[in-house]
């Protein structure tokens, strides 16, 4: 699909082509660092609990750079009360953030601030069988470093700061200040992100460098994980007429919430969307039942995963699931008189979007094109991220862009392409000047 019009003024284009030929080549000279600083990251694991080591490796490379960095502690206690924070039953002190801040000249250029925005945090390997090679070797094979965190986003954050070091080397200074965050949490609720906005953290606008493919991805569907717990009644399997298989009333539920998930996308449109069809989809992650394979069970438990639709609040999409599960119990003698309860936990991701006009889509689409020489497409992520935690609590426009295949992302054998994130770093610089209003220093 291509771009929406929304496309770059041509005053942009004529201001990056003037910056682009010693940008270019300041890129093409940092590839070693870029490669070594990827595999660095990623041959340190960075669990959730487990993220300081490779944060200070973010902080360290961001003072190499001349930045002022704060190291931000997550603390739960001060999130507690806000309405976008989600207890991920990891640590709730001492997790650290790092925020690099490039003093912009305050020269009147450019058109305001950036947030660049990334997680360190990394989902666990899986099954090592399952690997061609260790998870967190970091090697470079095939022009593509392989590891957990390559793609999903290490690389993303790497493109950020090395987007930064090439304007350094290319003699530019912004006008505006530009902040590298790197924050933990992302995968479980976003607590990293949310800490920088409680803590005051602002600018004119964010990127949060996802792996898309290098697509903007100004919208994103939520996210809201639940519990169904459904009851049955014992008996002995000889004598399976005696009781009531919590197992097979699921059944009947699980078709009901199947039912839900194509009732409501009856009613919804998107052409960001590659397959509207499943831009909020409902699935059912884990069931636990029974307690012998030879008595009946007495109890079910199963937890899932419910999207929400740009547009709609987390707690409209709880209300309808809500509503199909009981008028499905009600339809039941035994659920009727035994109602299953439904639960929600962890994670409570809202929707987010920046409209589709907005001057930063305009400029980073103006970076995209004048960079690779082609516009980029426009899409929406099915997945939540911390876009929301920007667009509906910092209040600050946001779109998800950065190198990598989000297929790979949580995956054995997780990868990412070096040509690729040196095309991200590319885009980046020449957004950065322009958006921040770079000259030369």
């Amino acid at each position: 699909m291509r771009a929406p019009a929304c496309g770059p003024r041509p005053r942009s284009i004529t201001m990056h082509r003037m910056l682009d030929a010693g940008i270019a080549v300041a890129v093409k000279a940092l590839e070693p660092q870029l490669i070594d600083f990827i595999q660095l990251l990623v041959r340190t694991p960075s669990l959730p609990n487990e993220e300081h080591a490779v944060q200070q490796q973010i902080a360290a490379q961001l003072r190499a750079l001349g930045m002022a960095v704060d190291e931000v502690p997550t603390d739960f206690a001060t999130l507690r009360t806000h309405a976008a924070f989600n207890d991920d039953g990891f640590a709730p002190t001492g997790r650290l953030n790092i925020v690099g801040r490039w003093r912009g000249s305050g020269a009147a250029r450019g058109r305001g601030s950036l947030i660049l925005n990334g997680h360190v945090d990394v989902v666990a390997p899986g099954k090592l069988t399952q690997w061609n090679d260790p998870p967190w070797s970091g090697l470079l094979r095939d022009g593509r470093i392989w590891g957990r965190g390559s793609c999903d986003m290490k690389a993303g954050l790497a493109a950020g700061i090395f987007a930064l070091a090439a304007l350094q080397r290319a003699g530019l200074q912004p006008a505006h200040d530009v902040l590298l965050q790197s924050v933990i949490g992302e995968e479980s609720g976003g607590a990293g992100t949310l800490t920088t906005i409680v803590q005051g953290y602002r600018a004119d606008a964010a990127i949060v460098l996802e792996p898309t493919s290098l697509q903007l991805c100004p919208v994103q569907s939520g996210a809201l994980t639940f519990r169904l717990r459904v009851a049955g009644r014992a008996a002995h399997a000889a004598l399976r007429s005696h009781g009531v298989s919590a197992i097979e009333k699921f059944a009947l539920l699980l078709a009901t919430l199947q039912q839900l998930e194509v009732a409501r996308h009856a009613g919804f449109a998107s052409a960001l969307y590659s397959d509207p069809r499943h831009a909020a989809p409902i699935s059912i992650g884990t069931v636990r039942a029974g307690e012998w394979h030879s008595t009946v069970a007495e109890e079910l438990v199963a937890e899932g995963r419910m999207g929400v639709f740009p547009g709609e609040t987390p707690a409209q999409a709880r209300a309808a699931m809500q509503t199909a599960v009981s008028q499905a119990a009600a339809a039941d003698d035994w659920l009727s008189a035994h109602p299953p309860q439904v639960e929600w936990f962890e994670g409570q991701f809202e929707a987010g979007a920046t409209p589709l006009d907005h001057a930063l889509l305009q400029a980073l689409q103006a970076a995209h094109l004048a960079a690779l020489g082609a516009p980029a497409a426009m899409r929406a992520v099915t997945y939540g991220s911390d876009l929301r935690l920007f667009t509906n609590h910092a209040h600050i426009p946001a779109v998800l862009y950065g190198p990598g295949d989000v297929t790979l992302a949580h995956a054995a054998n997780e990868s990412i392409a070096v040509d690729e994130v040196l095309r991200a770093v590319h885009v980046l610089a020449l957004f950065v000047a322009d958006w921040c209003g770079a000259a030369r220093a």
